[in-house]
């Protein structure tokens, strides 16, 4: 409701004079080059090549910046109208530069195959709507420019990131997700489903009171995440070790800690004592084949050795509890 509301205040494109056009085409192309270079400046430690080819595409970018500034200042002069994407209707809009710096490597290639594609429709219509045969003309070649922004941006590619390059930038990219999600979330993950194990089954077999050891798994999942988060985020800044950000990466450990916890503690909300025990000694296994799974898939670890350090690991925790909780 907001957005349809705030999008009446937006021009619509078949308001725009020719000027308006030009003008508004100059902004884009400008915006366009900006965000790619942006790209260029994100990606360049870790990924030279692909950073090229945007430095590149922001290039051709300012040429047709050029080309359309003369064609405005042969036919209307020197002042080019304030008019940029979002103050027209039907254009994507763009992410601010914060969010930009966010993106990965692949979605900044698809964010620019987005803006390529709707600066080849915005010049198709625009040639549309002028009557000046030279402007029109200009247009339209732009419209073609933009088609082929696909093969010039394959080009690029391959004269700046052939494809052993880009296989070892997308083995990177995947490296970096491993240090900054998967490598905590599974210590995090490890850490919540068995350590927690020996408290919630001691609890529950000393009491056999089931909400008292909701309360318990509880207090020991959300304790855990808190202490395996801050610990992770603040023993390694991620600058030398090159893990990336300790605040995901602490946001990534604690909640999988809690996660781990949780798990095996929620099915003491049941009130029956043992079906709830026995529903949550299934989630414990299910719990330690996951993270048997894990490791193999993302820190390569055999699957049989994998499975078992944990799944032993985990027993002899689980029935640690359940011992000290009947003696």
């Amino acid at each position: 409701m907001l957005t349809s509301f705030f999008s009446r205040s937006r021009r619509a494109f078949d308001s725009l004079s020719e000027q308006e056009i030009l003008a508004l085409a100059i902004s884009s192309e400008e915006d366009d080059a900006r965000i790619y270079l942006a790209y260029a400046d994100h990606l360049r430690a870790a990924y030279p090549a692909s950073a090229k080819v945007f430095e590149d595409m922001a290039t051709v970018e300012h040429t047709h910046r050029n080309m359309l500034i003369d064609m405005h200042r042969r036919r209307f002069g020197e002042r080019i109208p304030l008019i940029r994407r979002e103050h027209v209707s039907g254009f994507i809009r763009q992410k601010p530069d914060w969010l930009q710096r966010s993106l990965t490597l692949d979605q900044m290639r698809r964010e620019a195959e987005a803006m390529e594609r709707q600066a080849q429709n915005f010049y198709h219509e625009a040639a549309k709507r002028v009557v000046d045969a030279e402007t029109r003309k200009l247009l339209g070649d732009l419209a073609l420019a933009e088609e082929g922004h696909e093969d010039i941006a394959r080009m690029l590619g391959a004269r700046h990131a052939p494809k052993d390059v880009k296989a070892s930038e997308d083995d990177t990219a995947r490296r970096q997700f491993v240090l900054t999600y998967v490598q905590p979330g599974l210590a995090g993950l490890m850490d919540g489903s068995v350590s927690t194990l020996a408290p919630i089954f001691a609890a529950a077999f000393a009491t056999q009171d089931t909400w008292q050891t909701f309360l318990v798994g509880l207090s020991a999942s959300v304790g855990a995440g808190i202490s395996m988060g801050f610990t992770e985020a603040a023993h390694d800044d991620g600058k030398i070790s090159g893990r990336g950000s300790p605040l995901k990466r602490g946001l990534a450990c604690g909640i999988m800690t809690a996660v781990g916890g949780l798990g095996h503690a929620l099915p003491y909300l049941i009130p029956d004592f043992w079906t709830a025990t026995t529903l949550a000694v299934a989630v414990v296994f299910i719990e330690l084949w996951a993270i048997a799974f894990i490791q193999n898939r993302f820190m390569e670890t055999p699957f049989l050795r994998a499975a078992f350090q944990v799944v032993l690991g985990g027993g002899l925790v689980l029935g640690a509890g359940i011992l000290i909780g009947n003696s």
